[in-house]
C-alpha cells in the first residue's frame, strides 16, 4: 500500500498511467468487450485488469492520478449505442459524472461508432478491463499534462 493511491490501483496499471505521455489514449473497457485480443495491437501489448469494479469505481480511482487533455476534444469518447448513437446508458452517465467531478465542472465525452471505437482501440496506449457487466461500458481517455509548480 501506498499513501495517497487510492488502493484499487494495482502495480501494473499504476506503472502504465505513468508511463503515458501526453495525448496518448487509455481504454476503460466491460467484460464484454474483446479486450485481450484488442490489447495485443497496442503499444503495451498487454491487457491490464481491474476486476471487480464497475467502470466509474474504475474510472474514479484512474482519474485520481490521470490527467485529461484539456486541448482537444475527445479527451473522452464513449461508446455510442448500436442503432441509437443519442442515447446514453446508464452505465456511461455515470463514467460522465466521474469525468465531471475529476474536471471540476461538465465535460462532455464525444460519442464513437462501435466500430470506429474497436479501431481506436487497437490504436491506443494500454487496454484496462473491469468487471463492469452492463453494456456499452467502454471509454476511450487521452492522457493530459500536468503543469509546473507555480
Amino acid at each position: 500500500m501506498l499513501k495517497g493511491i487510492d488502493s484499487r490501483l494495482n502495480a501494473e496499471v499504476l506503472q502504465v498511467l505513468r508511463a503515458m505521455g501526453h495525448g496518448d489514449v487509455l481504454v476503460v473497457a466491460d467484460t464484454n468487450f474483446p479486450s485481450d485480443s484488442v490489447a495485443r495491437h497496442t503499444v503495451t501489448g498487454e491487457l491490464l485488469r481491474m476486476d471487480n469494479l464497475t467502470c466509474a469505481e474504475a474510472m474514479n480511482a484512474i482519474l485520481s492520478v490521470l490527467p485529461l487533455d484539456s486541448f482537444v476534444e475527445d479527451f473522452a469518447a464513449r461508446m455510442e449505442v448500436v442503432g441509437a448513437p443519442d442515447d446514453i446508458p446508464e452505465v456511461q452517465a455515470e463514467v460522465q459524472a466521474e469525468i465531471d467531478a475529476a474536471e471540476g465542472a461538465p465535460r462532455p465525452m464525444v460519442s464513437v461508432e462501435r466500430f470506429d471505437f474497436y479501431d481506436r482501440a487497437r490504436e491506443a496506449y494500454a487496454v484496462i478491463q473491469t468487471g463492469e457487466r452492463r453494456f456499452y461500458g467502454c471509454f476511450l481517455l487521452r492522457k493530459g499534462v500536468i503543469g509546473p509548480e507555480e
